[in-house]
This record gives structure tokens, C-alpha cells and sequence, in this order.
């Protein structure tokens, strides 16, 4: 994954109102750290940061006033719940050469070319060890020729060269389930329904009990 460089800012106020202010400015207050180091606060252009985080586990090469840019990684990501931009970065520093632990996307190839089965995802990421300067952007699995009652486990995949699952090789990454027919889907709907009705009648008479033993 290439790096993105950014160019930071130190930041010499804190508090909640000093982070509105930097946020005003268009700029999202972060804080770097890792290695013993301690931690420095910055700030970092947004829209910048944000085009960056878009992807996972993205590189970032941050040059704070001017001086030597760093390698860091995204360790969490606070965004606004409804605007969605970013309101707090933390950046873990990272070395080359350095072994880092990551979640990386599942991607999925042909899961819709067979109409009668459906690709269950046990999980929809996969951790692994890799180089901080090579996190691959995602591991495709390609399931095109799998048929119902096949599955895949983490020993299954195939990982990008450097590239380490730390947990159990049997460890199941997805399965083949057969499609739900019609018909299937129809009866499940019309229980749901009756159900539903159930619940609604059952109401009244709770109610006319209480009523009943209150007098």
C-alpha cells in the first residue's frame, strides 16, 4: 500500500473547545504515538485525512512543522455520527521492516454466479501480520467454483507473499448454504405475519385481565 503524506500542524492548545476550534479551521485534531515515544499532538488537514482513511489500514507519512515525515497507522477513527467527517484521529507509529497486526477486508470473487446456493460469511475481515510499508488492501477469496456444503478456512486463502495468519489454520473464513426457495421464503413470511396478528390479539385480553382483577 503506497503512502499517503500529510503535513501536520503541532497543536499547543487542548480541551474540548480548543478541538471545535481546530475543527472550524478545517483541520482534525490527532494525536501520534508508539515506540516509546511520547505522545504528540497535531493537527491534520481534513479533507486530506479523510480521501486517506477512506481506505483501510492506510499509510500515512506525516511530516509535523516541516520536519522528518514518520510512518503511521490509524489505530482509531472518531467520526461525526451524522456528517460523517472526521473529528479525532490516534496514529500508531510505525517503522520499516516492522511487523504490525491488522484487520484486512475479505473480498469476495463470484459469489453470485450460482443461483441456488448463497456464500455465508463467517467474518468479514482477517487478521494478519504483515510488513507496515506492505499491508495488501484486501485478500480475494474466489468461491466460483464451490458448490453447497463447501467451506473455506484461513488455510485455504491465499495470502499475500510476507504475509502471516496468527490464529488457527482450521479457522473457518466462509461456507456454502443452498438458497432459500419460494416457497421457502413465502412461509417464513406468512408465519412472521400470523405471528405479528398473534401478538396484536393477545394485547386486548392482557389488558381486559388487569382490568378485571383491579376491580
Amino acid at each position: 500500500m503506497a503512502e499517503v503524506k500529510i503535513s501536520a500542524v503541532a497543536r499547543t492548545e487542548f480541551g474540548k473547545g480548543a478541538a471545535r476550534r481546530t475543527r472550524r479551521d478545517g483541520l482534525v485534531p490527532a494525536v501520534l504515538y508508539g515506540h516509546g515515544s511520547d505522545p504528540v499532538h497535531v493537527s491534520l488537514p481534513g479533507h486530506e485525512t479523510l480521501l486517506a482513511l477512506r481506505a483501510a489500514n492506510a499509510l500515512l507519512s506525516i511530516s509535523i512543522d516541516g520536519k522528518t515525515p514518520q510512518l503511521a497507522l490509524p489505530k482509531q477513527v472518531q467520526r461525526n455520527p451524522i456528517r460523517g467527517n472526521l473529528e479525532h484521529v490516534d496514529l500508531v507509529i510505525v517503522r520499516r521492516g516492522e511487523k504490525v497486526t491488522v484487520e484486512v477486508p475479505l473480498s469476495v470473487l463470484g459469489a453470485d454466479d450460482k443461483a441456488d446456493r448463497v456464500i455465508v460469511m463467517d467474518q468479514q475481515t482477517i487478521s494478519l501480520e504483515v510488513e507496515a510499508t506492505n499491508i495488501p488492501a484486501f485478500v480475494e477469496i474466489d468461491v466460483t467454483t464451490l458448490e453447497i456444503g463447501d467451506s473455506i478456512a484461513a488455510k485455504d486463502l491465499n495470502l499475500p507473499e510476507g504475509a502471516v495468519f496468527p490464529g488457527e489454520p482450521d479457522d473457518l473464513i466462509l461456507s456454502v448454504a443452498a438458497a432459500k426457495t419460494q416457497e421457502q421464503i413465502d412461509a417464513e413470511l406468512h408465519a412472521a405475519v400470523a405471528g405479528a396478528t398473534d401478538d396484536e390479539e393477545a394485547a386486548p385480553v392482557v389488558e381486559d385481565e388487569a382490568e378485571a382483577a383491579s376491580e
